[in-house]
């Protein structure tokens, strides 16, 4: 499958996945997630789903509340993409953000000096 098509089909899953989390999943762990990306494989077989939680200290429980909710949200997704094989979705914690707040503190600190 072209790269094209497959950057059209993750920023579809990504805007698919964030409104079942926002208006079809009732656990409250998995409420204020934001999905920031997602990248899946040229057989369709897998997408990694790249997400942030605004509180750092549930961070474990919304892991395990998105593993949980895999299924779910895959079957929603294969409802609402229609595509031949919905992939499996892998849930993995974004840390470019943080990544990006540190090299931001990193240069902060070299024009300070």
């Amino acid at each position: 499958m072209s790269s094209i098509k497959i950057e059209r089909l993750n920023h579809t899953y990504q805007q698919e996945i964030s409104m079942i989390l926002m208006k079809e999943i009732k656990d409250e762990d998995i409420k204020f997630v934001t999905i920031t990306g997602v990248d899946t494989t040229n057989d369709l077989s897998f997408s990694k789903v790249y997400y942030t939680v605004l509180d750092e200290s549930k961070k474990e429980t919304t892991e395990l509340a998105l593993k949980k909710a895999a299924p779910f949200i895959r079957t929603k997704l294969a409802e609402r993409v229609q595509i031949r094989h919905t992939p499996e979705l892998k849930f993995i914690f974004d840390t470019s953000i943080d990544y990006g707040n540190h090299i931001e503190k990193i240069i902060e600190e070299i024009h300070k000096k």
